[in-house]
């Protein structure tokens, strides 16, 4: 659908604006994202509390919770949304609130940027906004108006096409005996059939298209049931963004059909380059919320109204570790591999990169769904990553939670388990919580002793740095001996020394630090705080 008259969707907006100046807080309201924005209110502190409805309010002169007001008056006024700085430590979610209740969205402006850049580019983005992509339903739309007039202007019957000879846009035919088996299947299957298309691979077609910008002509076929044709390749540059096609009809050509050609080759080019700037700009925004979902900084309802999501159906969360060894194009081909494996197996499956890792935000699960099968789809995942990268990816399985509001707490347990394996206590290439919550409970133990000095017993430090100063190894001896619950033989074996050499050992180390290791909690202690490094 195009915009609405006189203003723009907030999620146009957006996509328009960007990630770096603005990032939606919540879009509250039966329309959410599809809440239209007409025009632009700058609301200072010294005036009242006022906007038109359907207006963004900037909020200037205002942080943080000092523009409830602005939330509340632009519910009274029936605004569409309210932009307001935030730090970005600070906390949102009073203004959330405030905003749900006064059902208007809210986006919150980074500290550094400026008003009046935000407000220039917001009035710009209201000005020049495009219509959505084109309905093939209906035909409407600048591809398909952009075929008909080629059709026109060709005399023939026109459809373009993307790299993958899928079509994007076609012309109507009033006649279908004029259509050949090439023409009909295309459009019946959204795509050129593979053994047509084999047939120009070998006659040379497409090698022509990557290099050259001129119109090629196919010559008629009958045995194979091809009419002449004509086409060339759409350009952006250097590289090829598709192709125009035009199949000749019950009528030749007209005169000027090539020149036609090529004119409407280039103005295919601006319309396919901004769609890609259209997509790439929904990509963004997908994942603007996806994040501040899986972060907890969003609620549901901005995702479920982007991405139409049930948000009462049940959701879960996998996380996967991007290894250090995966370089920078790696590592895109490993996020593309998540998410296609994902798709595979759960049709609304949305994958989100942070950092070093890839989460899967599984929503709309069936009930009852067993974290089994989440897990087998986890797997098969690592492994394919294993067969194609040379070694599998590590992965999490979040919970299921019930509903979409969930997400961020599924998405904190996978961290606990990814965050363990990280720590070399889990050894599972994929794992759930349920599986290794011994080992994620001791690492997040040890993670509290080694990030509080004042909790630890200062003789087991001082054992650890004179293993450290000598290069020895009283430290692991006595945590082996520890761990075999003082089965001498059993730890000497594991460390291959004999056990006189670690009965020695234990005792050198209750000299050298006082240590009274017959006491149950200094055991205890030491079993803990062994697993630490030397402290700096």
């Amino acid at each position: 659908m195009p915009p609405p008259p006189g203003g723009i969707t907030l999620r146009q907006l957006l996509m328009s604006l960007g990630e770096p100046l603005a990032e939606l807080q919540c879009a509250p309201g039966v329309l959410g994202l599809d809440t239209v924005v007409s025009g632009i209110t700058l609301l200072d502190p010294e005036d009242p509390p006022s906007a038109p409805p359907g207006d963004l309010v900037l909020a200037l002169g205002v942080r943080g919770r000092a523009a409830l007001p602005v939330l509340r008056a632009a519910g009274r006024d029936r605004a569409a949304a309210v932009a307001v700085k935030l730090d970005p430590s600070a906390r949102t979610s009073a203004l959330r609130e405030a905003a749900e209740e006064a059902g208007v969205a809210l986006l919150s402006v980074g500290p550094d940027v400026r008003w009046g850049h935000f407000d220039a580019l917001t009035r710009a983005a209201l000005a020049t906004v495009q219509p959505a992509r084109p309905d093939p339903e209906t035909g409407e739309g600048d591809l398909f108006a952009l075929a008909q007039t080629t059709a026109v202007l060709t005399g023939g019957i026109v459809s373009i096409e993307d790299t993958a000879n899928r079509i994007l846009a076609y012309s109507r035919s009033a006649d279908s005996d004029e259509v050949d088996d090439l023409r009909r299947l295309t459009i019946l299957g959204w795509q050129g059939p593979e053994p047509y298309l084999a047939q120009l691979r070998a006659w040379g077609v497409f090698q022509q298209l990557r290099a050259s910008d001129a119109v090629v002509a196919i010559d008629a076929h009958p045995e194979l049931g091809l009419r002449r044709r004509l086409v060339v390749a759409i350009r952006s540059g250097e590289r090829q963004l598709g192709t125009i096609w035009v199949q000749e009809g019950s009528t030749p050509f007209t005169e000027h059909a090539d020149q036609a050609l090529l004119g409407a080759a280039r103005v295919a080019a601006l319309h396919l380059v901004r769609r890609r700037r259209e997509l790439s700009a929904d990509l963004r925004l997908t994942r603007s919320l996806l994040a501040g979902l899986l972060d907890g900084t969003t609620g549901p309802q901005s995702l479920a109204g982007h991405q139409a999501l049930d948000v009462r159906r049940p959701a879960a969360v996998l996380g996967f570790v991007l290894p250090a060894e995966l370089g920078p194009t790696r590592r895109g081909e490993a996020v593309n591999l998540i998410a296609v494996h994902s798709a595979a197996r759960h049709r609304s499956a949305l994958v989100g990169p942070v950092d070093d890792r890839v989460y899967v935000l599984l929503p709309e699960l069936p009930r009852g769904v067993a974290p089994e099968v989440l897990r087998g789809w986890a797997q098969e995942t690592s492994e394919a990553a294993g067969r194609h990268f040379g070694f599998p990816l590590r992965g999490a399985v979040g919970t299921v939670v019930p509903t979409l509001s969930g997400a961020s707490a599924s998405r904190r347990q996978a961290d606990r388990v990814l965050d363990a394996m990280a720590a070399g206590l889990v050894g599972a290439e994929v794992a759930t919580l349920a599986e290794v919550q011994a080992q994620v409970l001791l690492g997040e133990t040890l993670a509290l002793l080694a990030a509080n000095p004042s909790v630890r017993d200062p003789r087991l430090d001082a054992l650890l740095l004179h293993d450290a100063e000598h290069r020895g190894q009283l430290a692991a001896s006595v945590l082996a001996w520890l761990d075999a619950f003082g089965d001498v033989r059993a730890a000497a074996a594991r460390l291959h020394v004999h056990p006189n050499t670690l009965r020695y050992r234990v005792r050198r180390a209750e000299q050298l630090t006082g240590l009274d290791l017959g006491n149950p909690e200094q055991r205890l202690l030491a079993m803990l705080q062994l697993r630490l490094p030397a402290p700096g």
